[in-house]
């Protein structure tokens, strides 16, 4: 694709960086085959290569209007398209620089404007999320039908036993943001199969949110100021030989791998950001790891001696338990780890059913649940469908927003994948 952006607009290196994406583009189109909003409203313009198109327009002329910004925003940056794309674009970083572009040429509503004001306030904060849940539970009969779905049944963690055992090896984890609340049982039950696996899996004092929401509402300095906090957090556990750095939500894995990228051009950071970058992992990246069929691989420890606890056989947990996967796009198109949780659950003895289109989005996206209602229903709807023709007894995904989703709907369970394989064995 040729562009015509002026010399100057260029100057900017997040504008050079849009440029050279939209330059890798060659017109193909193959990506409006797997992009869902494309698939729901069938306009060239809710599909990768029209916003593509929308965003080259309005770089080269410094112009934009409400029509455009409607188009970016209904994008659920679920990233299917780099899976399809045959050039390589990476459209989800072109959407997010041209999303910010496009609040600076066609700046929304005063109400748009305050509801994501408010979402940056309230949602990457733990304690003030937790107060605006307890508030909402507490009001819910007053709220329009669609918000109260929104509202999580409060949720509390399985107490942790048997009591857990230092062990040489030792990995940090993220708590997150809205996770402790929404789904607080992911990260205990990461804590107690890696446990047995003969891993310390540690919490770091001052880390909070990993800083997607701000990236992804037009706020990128925010979400840097996020980065370096965790970065500030972590470190001290890196220098002193923390091995990963373990994601149970993979959206926060995306972004965290991403941290590298993000802060570049930070001299005082760079080089940490790409250090924590390169640690970070996907739980399923440790456990896929750490088993075989049959049994856990035994590996030496950090100190040379090896940990019997990792002897631990996973291979018939399941015994033909029916699960239906949701494949979260952070994981499968983000992180490219499609296939991985599955290989995990086979292995382990659970049967999981087949669910068409696997490759769609459930509509959670972050924040699009609440600034694009319709179209997130419609996906939620139609995953549900696709989910639940197995008959499955559980539903299981890899992403908190993911989860939340899927049970606010569900009549079969829904949970992270995680807390499958610290269950008994199925009878």
């Amino acid at each position: 694709m040729q562009t015509t952006i002026s010399a100057e607009l260029l100057k900017n290196p997040d504008i050079a960086e849009a440029d050279a994406i939209l330059r890798s583009c060659v017109h193909c189109g193959f990506c409006t085959a797997t992009c869902p909003t494309y698939q729901l409203l069938g306009s060239e313009l809710d599909g990768p290569r029209g916003r593509i198109y929308l965003i080259k327009e309005m770089l080269e002329n410094e112009q934009a209007s409400d029509k455009t910004r409607l188009h970016l925003d209904r994008c659920l940056t679920c990233r299917s398209c780099e899976t399809t794309c045959p050039s390589g674009v990476r459209y989800g970083r072109l959407i997010d620089i041209g999303r910010e572009k496009i609040d600076e040429l066609a700046p929304r509503p005063l109400a748009e404007k305050l509801m994501r004001k408010a979402m940056l306030a309230v949602i990457p904060y733990t304690a003030r999320m937790s107060v605006a849940l307890t508030l909402g539970r507490m009001f819910s009969p007053l709220l329009p039908a669609q918000l109260r779905k929104k509202i999580p049944a409060k949720q509390v963690a399985a107490a942790t036993a048997p009591p857990l055992t230092s062990h040489a090896r030792r990995m940090l984890v993220l708590d997150g943001c809205v996770q402790p609340l929404g789904t607080p049982n992911t990260n205990a039950a990461a804590v107690r199969v890696l446990d047995r696996l003969g891993i310390s899996l540690i919490s770091a004092p001052g880390t909070g949110c990993c800083g997607a929401l701000n990236q992804h509402l037009s706020d990128p300095a925010g979400a840097r100021a996020m980065m370096r906090r965790n970065i500030d957090a972590w470190w001290p556990h890196v220098e002193s030989g923390a091995e990963a750095i373990v994601m149970t939500a993979s959206g926060c894995g995306l972004m965290v791998k991403d941290y590298g990228h993000a802060l570049k051009d930070d001299a005082a950071y760079a080089a940490k950001a790409a250090r924590i970058s390169a640690l970070t992992r996907d739980i399923s990246e440790i456990i896929s790891g750490e088993i075989i069929p049959g049994e856990i691989i035994s590996r030496e420890s950090i100190s040379g001696e090896k940990d019997n606890e990792a002897h631990v056989a996973f291979a018939n947990l399941g015994r033909g338990m029916r699960v239906a996967y949701h494949s979260s796009c952070t994981l499968q198109h983000g992180q490219k780890l499609s296939g991985t949780v599955e290989a995990i659950l086979r292995r382990c003895g659970y049967e999981l059913t087949p669910v068409a289109d696997s490759h769609l989005c459930c509509g959670a996206a972050g924040t699009y649940t609440l600034t694009q209602p319709v179209l997130s229903q419609q996906l939620l709807d139609n995953k549900l469908a696709s989910l639940n023709h197995g008959q499955p007894e559980v539903i299981v995904t890899a992403n908190v927003g993911c989860q939340m989703h899927l049970a606010g709907a569900s009549d079969v369970p829904v949970k992270h994948w995680i807390e499958l394989l610290e269950q008994h064995p199925h009878p």
